[in-house]
């Protein structure tokens, strides 16, 4: 039996500060939440469960073995399965009130107006800085509120961007915070992460989320919120607002959002996921895929996960062409700058962009 609105909402409505009237206001919002992975899902759950009116969720990743231990919302059934389809049905069976639909695409420069347009709100649940200053970039454009979080290793970044003031002008955006987008900067899959602070880091957004859609509390406006799980400290960062609507819609003619890592490859141990394609079958080819689990539209000849990777016991033939695969196309090319390491001579390949871009 469906439970009516006032069941299922009786603690929160409960709170003087939110009411009836305050839970009205959470019915009456649409969410974007871009990314449903470690930040993304948990936020994806607790705004479904606060009662949100709708979310749309964009992801274009597959659940993963590794995933399990940050991102509670999958199971082991799960593996191998779209996290977008995954977590909207895990939403649908318990947020009766909330319309769910979902993008299995990744988010990118052509079809992000388009994903912005309709909502009030854009939450960033991703683990890429390619994607962080596209949504930021676009949100200032678009003049759409973005509530930032972002992880590493133990500290938890969180602040909510672009959100239009009293005075009829527009709080700081990322940019202010972090003018350019650092190629240094490794993700969770090679530094490792502590879950906690993965889910401490998703739940401040919601948090934010909650309190500019109920106009409660203070958001974390101007700022940029530092937390570190080792120490139990906070920092609060103040921001001063440099970066215009108009000196970034000038960056955006300009900017490729493509990650600066993969521009600093070598292009001649690359190959585009057309020119695979029309080899796929050779014989002389020999395809390695360097993460467990993934879904790849081709079959491959070894799996030797990026941490487990030794050029040295990998029997290889001078007159293959090995093509080293994975997700997005940066643990493969590692795989591959190793392999060239060992046998210079060797032709060797990185399928650029990953598995994303086949």
């Amino acid at each position: 039996m469906k439970p009516t609105k006032n069941q299922l909402f009786k603690r929160q409505i409960t709170l003087s500060e939110i009411g009836e009237e305050g839970q009205q206001k959470l019915q009456n919002t649409s969410v974007l939440v871009v990314g449903c992975g470690g930040l993304g899902s948990p936020i994806a759950v607790y705004l479904a469960s606060s009662g949100l009116g709708k979310i749309h969720l964009v992801d274009f990743d597959t659940v993963d073995e590794t995933n399990l231990h940050r991102q509670v919302f999958y199971a082991l059934d799960d593996v191998g399965k779209p996290k977008v389809e995954v977590l909207s049905n895990f939403i649908k069976k318990r947020a009766p009130f909330t319309e769910v639909t979902f993008t299995n695409k990744p988010i990118t420069k052509d079809n992000i107006f388009e994903l912005i347009s309709g909502v009030d709100i854009v939450v960033d649940g991703t683990d890429s800085l390619p994607t962080k200053y596209l949504l930021n970039d676009a949100c200032v454009i678009k003049s759409k509120p973005l509530v930032y979080g972002s992880l590493y290793k133990f500290d938890g970044y969180v602040a909510t961007f672009n959100v239009l003031q009293k005075e009829g002008n527009y709080s700081t955006n990322l940019r202010d915070a972090f003018p350019e987008m650092a190629t240094d900067i490794p993700n969770c899959s090679t530094t490792g992460t502590l879950n906690a602070i993965v889910g401490m880091t998703a739940t401040a957004q919601v948090n934010e989320v909650l309190k500019l859609i109920t106009g409660i509390g203070k958001p974390t406006i101007n700022e940029l919120l530092i937390y570190n799980a080792l120490q139990n400290t906070q920092l609060k960062i103040k921001l001063k607002s440099v970066f215009t609507k108009d000196k970034i819609a000038k960056l955006f003619k300009t900017q490729t959002y493509f990650d600066l890592a993969c521009s600093s490859q070598n292009l001649e141990w690359q190959i585009s996921p057309k020119a695979l394609k029309k080899r796929i079958g050779d014989q002389n080819l020999e395809l390695i895929a360097v993460l467990p689990n993934l879904k790849l539209p081709f079959k491959v000849d070894k799996t030797i996960p990026i941490q487990q990777f030794d050029a040295t016991k990998i029997e290889v033939d001078y007159a293959k062409t090995y093509v080293m695969v994975c997700q997005r196309g940066f643990n493969s090319y590692r795989a591959t700058e190793i392999m060239k390491k060992v046998y210079p001579e060797l032709n060797v390949l990185n399928l650029t962009g990953g598995i994303s871009s086949y």
